[in-house]
């Protein structure tokens, strides 16, 4: 049997993927959501977000720079009091900005994390930073010339952690509920590290290629901005609708038009807008990005000028080969103009 000729059930088996979960996105709504692989899957059960946390960040952070709390292109270090960017031959005369870490131009490393199996120590912020233990993790560091060039990095995503936190006073799941979350009625989505018990039973365990359950369930994920979200398809899907009406400069809770048009221009000569991936003009602009956790795998893109749009999450580290081929069938059944760009 040919991949083509594949129902989405067995698409599911043949990839050993225990569950996916999609919301679809058209005219500017969710359109439709779905969810896929056994009698305890629902259009609710969370998903590990994995690195779509970062473009719910970046928003905390582009709302802090719209309310003038924050400098998009100032110094990191003054807006910083719990740690400091350490100064080297590659910050002199070149200092790391929000906008640089932001669209992963900031010249920081670590380009990503694997978590901790339950029960294992969480090392502190400050921890992660420097890279000592517990965190199982290098220090976080300005590795090349800030603004030279793009380089993937979810370490500089933590220094954005820090800045929310320092810049609000306030924990970092805190300050995205007040910012984010609860404004774009997320109700479903939250930071934390670990998952509460109480909503243990609706999340979907994380599976490797194999199609093995993780231990304990899924990997716990301490560096929030980076990858710490649990959320679902329509949660998702309920941000990228915001982004995209304050693109167009309708009415948002969220951002307001200039923002968002700086968020969803390419960056310093790289891929990145400002939380994601960004490609294309006029109807065919399209913000994409990609997650990646142990065990869980989701993709997520939407075309802000026409309001069309996909999320797919899943458990499984196969995921991405299904939200791709997901993506190109709804691309051709809506109508989407091409997709010329990774969503990295």
């Amino acid at each position: 049997m040919r991949p083509s000729t594949l129902t989405l059930d067995q698409a599911l088996q043949a990839r050993k993927i225990p569950s996916v979960s999609i919301a679809l996105i058209d005219r500017g709504e969710v359109a439709w959501a779905r969810a896929y692989g056994g009698s305890r899957t629902s259009t609710r059960t969370l998903y590990q977000a994995a690195s779509l946390s970062k473009l719910v960040a970046a928003v905390a952070a582009m709302r802090l720079v719209q309310q003038g709390r924050l400098d998009l292109d100032g110094n990191v270090n003054a807006a910083l009091s719990s740690w400091h960017i350490p100064d080297s031959a590659w910050t002199r005369g070149h200092p790391v900005t929000v906008r640089g870490l932001l669209s992963m131009t900031g010249g920081i490393g670590v380009p990503g994390y694997v978590g901790y199996e339950p029960g294992e120590p969480l090392p502190t912020l400050v921890q992660i930073l420097d890279g000592v233990p517990p965190a199982n993790s290098p220090p976080v560091r300005v590795e090349i010339v800030p603004g030279s060039r793009y380089a993937y990095s979810s370490g500089g995503y933590e220094i954005a952690q820090a800045i929310i936190q320092d810049v609000t006073r306030n924990p970092f799941e805190e300050a995205l509920q007040d910012r984010v979350l609860r404004p774009a009625d997320m109700a479903d989505s939250l930071f934390a590290p670990p998952l509460p018990t109480t909503l243990v039973p609706r999340a979907a365990t994380g599976h490797d290629a194999d199609g093995r359950e993780l231990p304990g369930g899924w990997r716990v994920v301490p560096e929030l901005a980076a990858g710490g979200l649990w959320s679902t398809p329509t949660d998702v899907a309920k941000l990228l609708i915001e982004i995209a009406r304050a693109y167009r400069g309708e009415a948002s809770p969220l951002l307001d038009r200039e923002t968002a048009r700086v968020m969803l221009t390419p960056q310093n000569g790289g891929p990145y807008g400002l939380g994601g991936a960004v490609s294309g003009s006029g109807p065919s602009l399209v913000l994409m990005k990609r997650g990646q956790n142990v065990g869980y795998q989701s993709y997520m893109l939407i075309f802000p000028e026409t309001g069309q749009g996909i999320v797919v999450m899943t458990g499984s580290d196969n995921g991405t080969t299904l939200a791709t081929a997901l993506i190109h069938r709804a691309a051709l059944a809506y109508g989407w103009p091409p997709l010329s760009a990774r969503p990295d």
